[in-house]
């Protein structure tokens, strides 16, 4: 047996894969493991659970293959550096990476044969190689690796060959992201956000944008203006010239959205998906292939995607779930796989994808679920495994929110029934409360419906499965009247269909379905806004407290919150929990200002601040269920909101 393991690290995003003879075994980002979103550190959590779950050592390993070219991309580097206005060294170039081989050593404890792979070949290969089949036409488009922005491949059998990329600085994903920018939000984490509201806008200023900074070319490549661009040191925008063409200067992140934001992520959307078009009939001219296969975070953008599908072009298109750099890792480990142990590959099409549904990541026992449950001193009950799920849907048809903790944590950014946050779709203020209340997130955001596979077409334009949600496509009027909460204000839905046998999330499904007639939920990935998605038991504990959630289903335990929403003066408050002081919480509460013994009843007492209040009023309430002051391990909880955060110190006397 060969053992190849795939990193990608530094830039954002970082990830380890591990395959076993070509056969994906273990995938995650690191950003689950150190709770810090879009990590860009070396993944050493990562690779420490990639190696635990194949069950071998670090001396076992074959080679390691790390995502992109570090001494190319230090050239392209430093040409940007020395022909842009920044003439001091950009970040970018001190770090580890340009050091790769003595990082792996140092953090293995070992040589290991160590190679490097191009940042797009590594994208083509997560998309071609876990892909059903055996011949395929291969795109790749994002930002940019080490000069290659986009590129057209063609896979057969076991190889790959690239046919023609686009290059620095003109970028499809480049253009995106400076949008994303000018409309306030963040490159690289908040592009989704941009696709989500181009849904509120019209296109008006996407003439002006095609003649001022963006030209499209008959086989998909852009051609950017870079007057418009600081592209030094990563991406940034000019924005006196944006200004000039859009009306103004940028939003300011936090601010208030208008509707000439939305006009404009119309209009950058409806640019993207052309340009997507193109680029795909390019392809199809290249290779002559009647499928595609597609990765890069340009296909995080499930609307381009569902264009691109519904054009007809291709008979039939796969993408990569973990589009993004994580997906590199992956990418990474099965070219080494294939390039290098000499795995085989057939040219003929498989009955399914190799993607084991994109549930890589680690998954925890019910009695190390029940051993987090236990620190925490909540009450829960362990239902039997035919009570389970219908206990869940009755929870859910009662209005209940339901975090779902169950078997191997997602590869990739959606979360897709390990780590999801369930609710009630036909609940017409369920996206409101979703929004504001628990995801505390933009109000312009849509939910996207799980579907029992076997029913989607009757409820959604989707004649196919959707298993990785990468899909938006239309509803059905029935279904908007039915399930208002999970259609976007235009129509559309991003659905993930889910078939027999795929978990606790199938089972769930089935039982709402019998018992209310509809077979449809909102799934929204479990994890508070600007967070990871959760992965252990503890993580899921604490956001299952922090939101405000009303239930956890976790392992076939099912935890029920004490306080899912504390009361105010009548009005719902919710968590914003500051730093840990002191209190025997188990670990699962950062908002805990104090914790003390009255010495003249030796009560233990506790006082809890961050609560932030819908009014601004209100009387100091104090909360003596012994469920709740179980949670912090004490007697008493008194509950405080910011502008009573003084009173602390008398409380203490």
């Amino acid at each position: 047996m060969t053992y190849t393991l795939g990193l990608s690290a530094y830039y954002h995003d970082s990830a380890a894969a591990i395959v076993r003879d070509g056969i994906v075994i273990a995938a995650a980002q690191e950003e689950r493991f150190t709770r810090r979103k879009h990590e860009r550190r070396f993944p050493a959590n990562s690779v420490n659970y990639c190696l635990e779950e194949a069950f071998i050592e670090s001396s076992e390993l074959d080679a390691v293959v790390f995502y992109e070219d570090p001494a190319t991309k230090l050239h392209r580097v430093l040409d940007s550096a020395v022909a842009g206005p920044n003439l001091g060294p950009p970040r970018t170039i001190l770090g580890e990476e340009v050091w790769f081989d003595a990082v792996i050593a140092k953090q293995l404890g070992l040589e290991v044969p160590c190679y490097v792979t191009e940042h797009h070949l590594a994208h083509a290969a997560s998309a071609y190689y876990p892909s059903p089949f055996g011949r395929a036409a291969v795109l790749t488009l994002d930002g940019v690796g080490e000069w290659a922005t986009g590129t057209i491949g063609h896979g057969r059998g076991p190889r790959i060959d690239i046919l023609r990329e686009t290059r620095f600085p003109h970028s499809l994903g480049l253009f995106y992201a400076a949008a994303t920018a000018f409309c306030g939000f963040t490159i690289n984490s908040d592009e989704y956000k941009v696709m989500g509201l181009a849904s509120y806008g019209s296109p008006r200023f996407e003439d002006v944008l095609r003649s001022s900074f963006v030209e499209l070319l008959p086989d998909g490549a852009v051609r950017l203006n870079q007057d418009f661009l600081d592209t030094t040191d990563g991406v940034g925008i000019v924005e006196a010239k944006f200004a000039e063409i859009l009306e103004g200067p940028s939003r300011t992140k936090g601010g208030d959205v208008t509707p000439r934001e939305a006009d404009i992520a119309a209009s950058v959307q409806a640019i993207l998906e052309e340009a997507v078009i193109r680029s795909a009939r390019y392809a199809k001219a290249l290779t002559s292939e009647r499928v595609l296969v597609a990765a890069g975070g340009v296909f995080l953008n499930a609307v381009a995607n569902e264009r691109l599908v519904q054009s007809g072009i291709f008979d039939e298109v796969w993408f990569q779930p973990a589009a993004g750099d994580a997906g590199g890792a992956l990418g990474a480990a099965l070219l080494g796989a294939h390039l290098l142990q000499g795995v085989s590959r057939s040219e003929e099409r498989a009955p399914s994808d190799y993607q084991r549904g994109s549930r890589l990541g680690p998954a925890y026992s019910r009695p190390e679920v029940r051993a987090a449950i236990d620190r925490s001193s909540f009450s829960f009950s362990e239902p039997g495994e035919l009570e389970f799920a219908g206990e869940v849907a009755r929870d859910l048809d009662a209005g209940r929110v339901v975090g779902v903790f169950d078997g191997r944590m997602e590869f990739g950014p959606r979360a897709l029934g390990g780590r999801s946050i369930l609710a009630d779709g036909r609940r017409p203020e369920m996206m409101d409360r979703l929004n504001r209340d628990i995801k505390r997130r933009e109000e312009f955001r849509p939910f996207a419906p799980v579907i029992l596979a076997e029913m989607a077409s009757r409820y959604f334009v989707l004649e196919d499965t959707s298993p990785y949600m990468l899909r938006v496509v239309e509803a059905y009027e029935h279904t908007k009247s039915l399930a208002p909460s999970v259609v976007h204000i235009d129509g559309s839905a991003r659905v993930q269909t889910v078939e027999p046998g795929d978990g606790a999330l199938r089972d769930i499904l089935e039982a709402f379905f019998q018992l209310t007639g509809c077979p449809i939920l909102i799934n929204t990935s479990f994890n508070l806004s600007d967070e990871p998605i959760v992965c252990n038991p503890e993580d899921a504990l604490l956001t299952f407290v922090r939101g405000g959630l009303d239930v956890l289903a976790m392992g076939g335990v099912i935890v029920r919150n004490p306080m899912p929403c504390a009361q105010w003066d009548g009005d719902s408050i919710e968590v914003e929990p500051p730093g840990l002081m002191s209190v025997d919480s188990g670990g699962l509460w950062d908002g805990v200002v104090a914790a003390w013994k009255d010495g003249d009843n030796n009560r233990e007492k506790a006082v809890l601040a961050g609560f932030s209040a819908r009014k601004s009023t209100g009387t100091l309430r104090r909360y003596r269920s012994s469920n709740l002051a179980g949670l912090f391990g004490v007697d008493e909880l008194t509950v405080l909101p910011p502008a009573r955060q003084a009173d602390i110190a008398d409380l203490c006397e």
